[in-house]
């Protein structure tokens, strides 16, 4: 083709993508789309193929079969059914102590200190995600040692504590981003009505906050459901879902098994993506 043709043929293109935004869009995203298809999809596919397959006891090797022994084996074994609630439990409880301790930071950050300050804040918030995860497990295993500074030992207690340090600029950074939408103008508006501190919060503040709680309640229950590596490091002998998986792909050499129970956390967070979507907060992020 000519230099003359493909010029008009460019500015044809050029002048149709300029027209269709959504086509625009639609060729931005392909790319990522697919790679994100090919490689976090094909992989739960893979993942949950995996787990009706079974491995022979004797040789180890994965028996490519069709078979749901692994589903019944973890709906009819009681330890199973134990660390899946408490690996539930687990991750309720850091989600809501990252967001008693992150609303007030993000409320200060957000409405209480001036533009440049906000800035450094969030750089300080952003500041223990450059640390290694290892190095920070291992300190909070030094501190929590009989030994150290808390002195509290290893177990349900540690883990907890540990994951909500872990995973609390999670729940700050979009709780900051949703109170610095809020004007300011309704706060002022409320307190002109007669609304004390706490109607305030609990009639504007917090519905209008809500989507961004919901969006960091996802990152910090999701983490905490599937840790395994700061259980190993301070859980002591305590189990959890990732645990299960880490020994069963081992020790245990149970690939199939293991693959049936990491299905147990993606089942649980697509219930709970549910539940907040009836909310109407995924709506609102």
């Amino acid at each position: 083709m000519s230099v003359a043709r493909a010029e008009p043929l460019r500015r044809r293109i050029a002048a149709t993508l300029h027209r269709r935004a959504r086509l625009r869009l639609a060729l931005l995203l392909s790319v990522p789309m697919l790679w994100l298809g090919l490689a976090y999809l094909g992989a739960l596919g893979a993942l949950f193929l995996s787990a009706f397959w079974t491995t022979d006891v004797f040789t180890g090797n994965v028996v490519k079969q069709l078979t749901a022994d692994n589903f019944r084996q973890l709906l009819t074994v009681d330890v199973y059914r134990t660390v899946a609630i408490r690996s539930v439990l687990v991750a309720v409880a850091v989600t809501l102590i990252d967001l008693v301790v992150a609303f007030p930071m993000a409320f200060a950050m957000a409405k209480l200190t001036p533009p440049r300050a906000q800035r450094w804040l969030v750089i300080a918030v952003l500041t223990p995600l450059w640390a290694s995860y290892l190095v920070k497990a291992y300190a909070w295993r030094v501190m929590l040692s009989s030994d150290g500074i808390l002195g509290w030992g290893y177990g349900i207690g540690a883990t907890i504590l540990t994951l909500s340090y872990l995973w609390l600029p999670y729940m700050i950074l979009p709780i900051y981003a949703g109170l610095e939408r809020l004007p300011d103008s309704l706060l002022d508006a409320a307190g002109d009505l007669g609304a004390r501190g706490w109607r305030t919060f609990t009639t504007v503040i917090w519905p209008l906050a809500f989507p961004a709680v919901v969006a960091g309640s996802v990152f910090t229950f999701s983490l905490s459901l599937g840790d395994y590596i700061a259980v190993k490091i301070v859980g002591g002998g305590t189990q959890l879902i990732g645990n299960v998986v880490y020994d069963n792909v081992g020790a245990a050499n149970n690939l199939p098994f293991a693959a049936a129970v990491a299905t147990v956390p993606v089942v649980i967070m697509l219930i709970y993506l549910a539940a907040i979507r009836r909310t109407g907060a995924l709506e609102n992020l």
